[in-house]
């Protein structure tokens, strides 16, 4: 686990009053409608620090929410400090809500290879061990297909062959805890999102405008 991510969950912490519980009630309430609309389907990606990869994938057309969490792993009810010791298996992972008139699968397996390298084991600069670990989840055959063709056409053209993202059957998610969610957009200014997170969205933004939303731009 990264020191700057850790200094800033201690440094987070001590708003918990002034922050409500984190999350404030019409945040949460916002987040279950876009959850429950029934045209949504559901994409669970990893690719390193989830405050990271939320705030890309909620830049996108046809993305109506994306939720921090955890999958992967092999225990039950993980949190984010046991998955901190390596051993639960969990990766951080985003759960991407979209819809499929407007955004398809494929897109967002592109969008997923093109916000991080996909070529280094087990961490994403300056976040390293498992749980930062790249996967492209899969729930049926053709979504495996298509990530297949992702690697095997991005292996070809750009990384000779060196990609290690894992191709994994999605089983279960694990919503992370409330303070997690919408944290780079949450908190602007902390040393963290500063430093990575909005670099790397803003790296995304620049490799992708035709992707992003009118506001995201």
């Amino acid at each position: 686990m990264s020191i700057l991510k850790s200094v800033s969950i201690v440094s987070f912490l001590v708003l918990l009053i002034s922050c409500l519980g984190f999350t404030e009630k019409k945040e949460i309430e916002s987040k279950v409608a876009h959850m429950s609309k029934k045209e949504n389907k559901v994409a669970y990606f990893a690719s390193g620090c989830f405050w990271c990869v939320e705030a890309v994938f909620e830049s996108v057309i046809g993305v109506d929410e994306a939720i921090s969490g955890y999958a992967g792993g092999h225990t039950l009810n993980p949190t984010y400090q046991t998955i901190g010791t390596g051993k639960t298996g969990h990766a951080e992972t985003v759960a991407v809500y979209y819809n499929p008139k407007k955004v398809s699968f494929k897109t967002l397996v592109t969008v997923f290879f093109g916000s991080h390298d996909p070529t280094t084991k087990n961490g994403q600069h300056p976040d390293y061990g498992t749980q930062y670990r790249s996967i492209a989840f899969y729930s049926t055959d053709s979504e495996k297909k298509i990530i297949e063709a992702a690697i095997t056409k991005l292996n070809q053209e750009i990384y000779s062959g060196k990609i290690v993202t894992e191709i994994t059957k999605h089983t279960k998610f694990y919503k992370a805890e409330d303070y997690h969610q919408d944290y780079e957009k949450r908190n602007p200014n902390q040393g963290y999102v500063k430093a990575v997170s909005i670099p790397r969205l803003n790296k995304f933004k620049n490799k992708f405008p035709e992707l992003l939303k009118k506001e995201a731009k």
